[in-house]
This record gives structure tokens, C-alpha cells and sequence, in this order.
């Protein structure tokens, strides 16, 4: 079993124990997934980078992982293969020649 589906599985345990898969439509979990990240950029909001509470950046970014994770197993999604299918696609919208050491948007390139 792959460590991803390890993590899948947990989740869904976790949720189903507690029998919130009727709140986890697609809908509220992507709501849930934005919640947490505008949480986790709060937590630098106002300060310099590093003055970020580390245990904190940890506890919201593992937030947005779990969402994300149970976003992805509500479409029937392979963590993996979306991540690694979107890398090739930016790999062809930005060209190491023309995208290296530039924050410039693919269409600016």
C-alpha cells in the first residue's frame, strides 16, 4: 500500500468514526481546503517570513494536505498521477530556458 493511500485511509477512518462523510461533498470540502489555507497565510500575515510560527505553518499546512487529500478521493483522483501529470504539463508552459530565475507568468514568458 502506498504511503498516499495510507494517508487516504486514515482520513476516511477518522471522518467515518466520527460520521461527517455527509458534510464532505466536493462543494464543502473545497470550501474547507480554501479555510484552511487563507489560515495558513494568516499565520504570516503582517510579519516577516521567517517570523512564522513554525509548529503552527505545520498544524494548517497538514490542514490543506487533509482536505486536499479527501478532495482528491471524492473524484476518484490518484494524488501521484495529478501531481506528477501537472508538473509535465508546467514543464512544457515553462521552459527552463525561458522560465529559469523569472517569477513571470507562463503567457509573459
Amino acid at each position: 500500500m502506498s504511503e498516499t493511500r495510507q494517508i487516504i485511509d486514515a482520513l476516511l477512518r477518522f471522518r467515518d468514526e466520527r460520521d461527517w462523510k455527509q458534510f464532505h461533498n466536493p462543494k464543502d470540502l473545497a470550501i474547507a481546503l480554501s479555510v484552511e489555507a487563507g489560515e495558513l497565510l494568516e499565520l504570516f500575515l503582517w510579519k516577516k517570513q521567517d517570523q512564522a510560527e513554525r509548529l503552527k505553518v505545520k498544524e494548517e499546512l497538514a490542514d490543506v494536505f487533509a482536505f486536499a487529500f479527501l478532495l482528491a478521493e471524492k473524484y476518484g483522483f490518484d494524488v501521484k498521477e495529478i501531481v506528477l501529470d501537472k508538473l509535465s504539463s508546467n514543464s512544457e508552459k515553462y521552459p527552463v530556458e525561458k522560465a529559469k530565475g523569472t517569477a513571470k507568468k507562463y503567457n509573459e514568458l
